[in-house]
C-alpha cells in the first residue's frame, strides 16, 4: 500500500482499503499506522471528513452516529 497513492485516493475507497487491511492484517489501527508509515493525522481527519471513526472493540472504521 503506496502511502502517497493513497492520500490522492477517494476517501470512500480508502476506508474500503483501511477495513480490508486491519481485518486481514493488522490488529490495531496502531499496528495499520506503523506497517504502513501512515499519518495519523490525516488518516484520522479523512475519515472524519466522510463521517467514519475508528473502533477499537470491531477494529474498523465505522460510522459516526
Amino acid at each position: 500500500m503506496d502511502k502517497s497513492v493513497l492520500e490522492t485516493m477517494d476517501s470512500h475507497m480508502v476506508l474500503s482499503i483501511l477495513n480490508e487491511k486491519l481485518r486481514l492484517e493488522c490488529d490495531s489501527l496502531t499496528t495499520l499506522i506503523s506497517r504502513y508509515d501512515l499519518n495519523t493525522n490525516w488518516l484520522i481527519s479523512s475519515m472524519n471528513q466522510i463521517g467514519y471513526h475508528y473502533d477499537a472493540v470491531s477494529n474498523q472504521f465505522k460510522p459516526i452516529i
